[in-house]
């Protein structure tokens, strides 16, 4: 039985306990959320709203032009849907299982994209390399020193290169994360940054995710060399009556659960 508490997590432990969590996690996380997410499709976040819908990853609302990278890809799907439309898209996760579940599906769905086992907080690319960096709902939350995941994305985009990510809106760490209306309530202070830490019965970090204030994450994109060019809030899509955690249509139609960063690398 997990034992959450809002402490404190250095960067390695972070880095360690999710490693484990995803790497055990993969298979059951496709079996709950695949349908959802789909093998080939790029969806930003549960409220339903994808690429298709929103455009965010060039200027023109086009394909990016370029190599992309996704950081955080989980099973590739976002990767491989891109790859559907003739990008040059490679696709990374911290997890080797979640790598494997995306390998998987490279072979069932007859889109393959390049794989890589890396810690987005230590890109193993050469500076310059890639036009785009995206992620949904990877990477960003769940690293405890993600000032240096901006920096590394930043180091690798090449000038005027797009940086897109989609994460927990910041608000929704001042309510319960349930899905009805006692999640309507604020209990806790937007402004305890503590992470959200889960601990076995042998005191073991197992599970973490990281919080930032709106503008402490607009800080980290300036500090990292960025410009920001929008955040996007999306209202929840009408249609949409899946409930994934405290994600709800009751709650999407009232608060944001989602923020989606859209920066440049500055010239």
């Amino acid at each position: 039985m997990p034992h959450p508490a809002r402490r404190d997590v250095t960067q390695a432990a972070s880095v360690r306990a999710q490693r484990q969590w995803w790497d055990a996690e993969a298979d059951d996380y496709y079996a709950e959320h695949g349908e959802f997410l789909g093998d080939a499709s790029f969806v930003w976040g549960p409220e339903g709203w994808t690429e298709a819908d929103l455009g965010l990853l060039s200027p023109d609302g086009g394909m990016p032009r370029g190599p992309v990278l996704e950081i955080g890809g989980g099973a590739g799907q976002c990767a491989r849907w891109l790859r559907t439309r003739g990008v040059d898209v490679i696709t990374s996760d911290l997890s080797g299982g979640m790598a494997r579940r995306a390998r998987s599906l490279n072979r069932t769905t007859g889109v393959p994209v390049p794989v890589l086992q890396c810690d987005a907080a230590r890109l193993p690319f050469g500076d310059t390399t890639f036009g785009t960096v995206f992620t949904a709902y990877g990477a960003v939350p769940f690293v405890a020193d993600s000032a240096r995941v901006m920096r590394e994305t930043a180091r690798v985009l090449v000038a005027g290169g797009r940086f897109v990510f989609s994460t927990t809106h910041p608000i929704r760490w001042a309510f319960p994360d349930v899905p009805g209306r006692a999640g309507l309530t604020v209990h806790q202070s937007y402004f305890d940054t503590r992470p959200y830490a889960e601990f076995d019965d042998r005191g073991r970090l197992t599970y973490v995710e990281h919080h930032r204030t709106m503008g402490a994450r607009v800080r980290e994109l300036v500090a990292a060399g960025f410009r920001v060019l929008d955040v996007v809030e999306p209202e929840w899509r009408d249609g949409n009556d899946s409930e994934w955690g405290g994600w709800s249509p009751l709650r999407g139609r009232l608060i944001p659960g989602t923020a989606i960063f859209v920066a440049e690398k500055a010239d």
